[in-house]
């Protein structure tokens, strides 16, 4: 049985993210279900959850965007994107740099980085550090926006789903800003068109 806690109990759930346990909680888009970043064991344990396949990339969630550079290379353009949409439904892919772990990208030389316009996980962020985040669902199975959808399919598999509901059933625009280009991978609420108005 998967446990569901409450957001005001934001420590036990800091605590169990610490702890290599895997959780699910809302966003301000789909639910997301997460462990803390560089923690293998756990990320396996997700990927298990899941059944998701082991070449599908896991987004790092961040609580700032000064901390975007630690994990992947950036320059102007790149960070008036970052300041223009986040906190926010984007996900931006960038080249990662060396220190961030094959493992914790699944061998790809980019990295998906998200920082949520949701007080809670950035609070949660805040109090645990930067998490590896998809979302909380089956694979191939439909996004979940509440408590009662994350339990109709993850129920037993995971630790923790942290109650409430998101505000949305659309993800985030996930976005690619490599060798100068823009290449949308997939579209939500922020357009291509707008993205592009902010990496010129």
């Amino acid at each position: 049985m998967t446990k569901i806690v409450k957001q005001e109990q934001i420590a036990e759930v800091a605590d169990a993210l610490q702890r290599g346990e895997v959780v699910a909680f809302p966003t301000e888009t789909v639910y997301g279900v997460g462990v803390k970043f560089g923690d293998p064991k756990a990320l396996e344990k997700l990927f298990i959850a899941k059944n998701r396949d082991h070449s599908k990339a896991i987004t790092l969630m961040l609580s700032h965007i000064e901390e975007i550079e630690k994990y992947a290379y950036v320059d102007e353009k790149i960070m008036n994107v970052a300041r223009t949409f986040m906190p926010g439904r984007i996900t931006l892919v960038l080249k990662k740099k060396e220190n961030v772990a094959e493992a914790m990208t699944n061998g790809l030389p980019t990295i998906g980085i998200r920082i949520p316009d949701s007080p809670f996980v950035l609070d949660l962020i805040d109090r645990c550090g930067a998490l590896s985040v998809t979302s909380a669902n089956l694979s191939g199975h439909g996004n979940t926006s509440s408590t009662q959808e994350v339990l109709e399919q993850l129920d037993g598999r995971i630790d923790l789903v942290v109650e409430g509901h998101s505000h949305s059933l659309v993800a985030s625009t996930v976005v690619m800003l490599t060798d100068g280009q823009v290449k949308v991978l997939r579209e939500g609420e922020i357009t291509e068109k707008e993205i592009k108005e902010a990496f010129r």
